[in-house]
């Protein structure tokens, strides 16, 4: 039996999830329990200067420390840090019939890409991506 495809947090999801936020709804958080029980959650690596940026900006405010909330919201039973790889990175740029500018969207969607993963996401410039075929996706 394979593993079934990772699910790839986006970075206002990962938050939700972690900060307990009521946003997502349950089959969602569901979802992300089951996958996280057989360990294949990641978050992007570009997510977590994602989460220093808005902390820094003053658009997330944490009770502690950015890099300690992200040791502490790493160590959750089943997530991992996709890496940023080369082939990522060159992915992040030749994405097809991509019109977005965003680095860390473009960043993200290519780890989902080259990771075969799921991405969980509510933006929908994302969303409107993954229905050209170019990324599978669920929407959050």
């Amino acid at each position: 039996m394979t593993d079934p495809a990772p699910l790839l947090l986006d970075t206002h999801v990962w938050l939700w999830m972690m900060l307990g936020d009521e946003t997502l709804a349950e089959p969602v958080r569901e979802r992300i329990r089951e996958a996280a029980r057989l360990d294949r959650v990641q978050v992007a690596a570009i997510s977590l200067w994602e989460v220093a940026m808005l902390h820094q900006r003053g658009h997330l405010v944490l009770n502690i420390p950015p890099l300690q909330w992200i040791h502490s919201a790493l160590t959750a039973p089943g997530i991992t840090v996709a890496p940023l790889t080369p082939t990522i990175a060159m992915d992040s740029v030749a994405l097809p019939n991509l019109n977005h500018k965003d680095p860390a969207d473009r960043m993200i969607l290519a780890t989902a890409r080259v990771e075969k993963a799921i991405l969980l996401t509510r933006d929908q410039r994302m969303l409107d991506y993954a229905s050209q075929g170019h990324v599978a996706v669920l929407a959050a």
